[in-house]
């Protein structure tokens, strides 16, 4: 089954998506291996917490054309007990003030910045400056300008710069991109897409303003909005949002919990949307006129599961594995390869301004109670 023809080419124009029919490239055949000597490209990873340390650096043992070259630490000693795990020396070990000195390390190529939103800027900003390519995490950073300040820094610099939207590399998701682009489930009519967890401990950095920019919209609605703009193919209208917080939790005194919208689309489609920090969540659903695609669990690291059917879960399908033996694998040899041919990532940091965009202004509709338009018109 041929993963490529499920892709659509981002334009360079922003707010536009163009869905097309491609033959194979090397999101889904991925590159051939490195000849014996050929060197891997090496990735800096920014922020050894929870997800830069016990998901992403553990991947490079998947990857093909990617390894891990050095890490970016405020803790020192942790810092040198990761690196002699992986075969690095003291010297591949950084801290936030001598980041930028990363400019004179030839072995990193790459800099991928899993820090809290609020820093994804700053340091996407300096690794460029560095002469270094960027993977930044989602959400891109916590506002349009800083957004358009990244795309500018990396273009200045001639480096480019990707979001780690793994779900792009996700076999299920893949699997769900293509059949409804192929018709599968008929005229597509209705998404509804929902991402939330329990966030328990007040203390966590995501319940910080300062740090995560917003409340469960800056995180899990990522998925949601994602789900919605790629399962449909198109660019959103307008947006009507409304939230729903107990400002009395005190996990919530800064941000949001629970908030929903609809997202209007060019061909009459309606996506319904949430996000929440007080429930478990994940689920994806496209019904068109003739049928339905449904995954749930939809955007998990491992255990997706997926459905056709007319009315129902019919059939439960099991999507071609691939492009690569995980989705983070995936992303991480993705870049290199772009870097490698020199093609623009299809989830750029334009996708992440795209994102950006439509986030600003969920949220003010929910605090204005109206509904925005997307598209230029009053």
């Amino acid at each position: 089954m041929d993963l490529g023809r499920r892709d659509f080419l981002l334009s360079a124009a922003i707010g536009s998506i163009v869905p097309v029919a491609l033959t194979p490239h090397a999101l889904a055949q991925g590159m051939p291996a490195p000849k014996a000597g050929e060197r891997k490209l090496g990735y800096a990873i920014v922020g050894l917490g929870t997800y830069g340390l016990g998901v992403i650096i553990p991947q490079f043992v998947n990857c093909t054309h990617s390894r891990l070259a050095a890490v970016v630490t405020g803790d020192a000693a942790k810092g040198r007990k990761v690196a002699a795990e992986h075969g690095l020396d003291d010297k591949a070990v950084y801290s936030y003030a001598n980041f930028d000195s990363i400019r004179d390390n030839p072995d990193v190529d790459i800099v991928y910045v899993c820090l809290p939103n609020s820093m994804h800027a700053e340091y996407t900003i300096r690794a460029a400056k560095a002469g270094k390519h960027v993977m930044c995490e989602k959400p891109m950073a916590v506002s349009v300008a800083e957004c358009e300040a990244m795309i500018a820094a990396c273009k200045a610099a001639g480096r480019k710069l990707m979001i780690g939207y793994r779900c792009h590399f996700e076999a299920f998701n893949l699997e769900a991109m293509r059949l409804a682009r192929a018709g599968a489930a008929g005229k597509i009519r209705y998404v509804r897409t929902e991402h939330g967890f329990v966030q328990r401990d007040p203390s966590k950095w995501r319940l910080k303003r300062a740090l995560a920019g917003g409340g469960s919209l800056m995180d899990m609605g990522v998925y949601s909005l994602q789900a919605a703009r790629y399962m449909t193919g198109e660019e959103p209208i307008a947006v009507t949002a409304r939230e729903s917080t107990d400002r009395n939790d005190p996990r919530f005194h800064e941000v949001e919990d629970m908030i929903e919208w609809t997202l209007e689309f060019p061909s009459g489609a309606i996506a319904g949307c949430q996000s929440m920090y007080s429930a478990n969540q994940n689920h994806v659903l496209l019904m068109g006129d003739t049928g339905r695609i449904e995954l749930e669990p939809a955007t998990r690291y491992d255990g997706n599961h997926m459905w056709t059917g007319r009315d129902g879960r019919e059939r439960e399908l099991t999507p071609p594995p691939g492009p690569r033996a995980t989705q983070f694998a995936g992303q991480l040899d993705y870049l290199a390869e772009c870097i490698l041919t020199g093609r623009e990532p299809i989830v750029s940091g334009e996708e992440g301004l795209r994102d950006l965009r439509i986030v600003e202004a969920i949220y003010r509709s929910a605090r204005e109670g109206r509904t925005i338009r997307l598209d230029g018109r009053a």
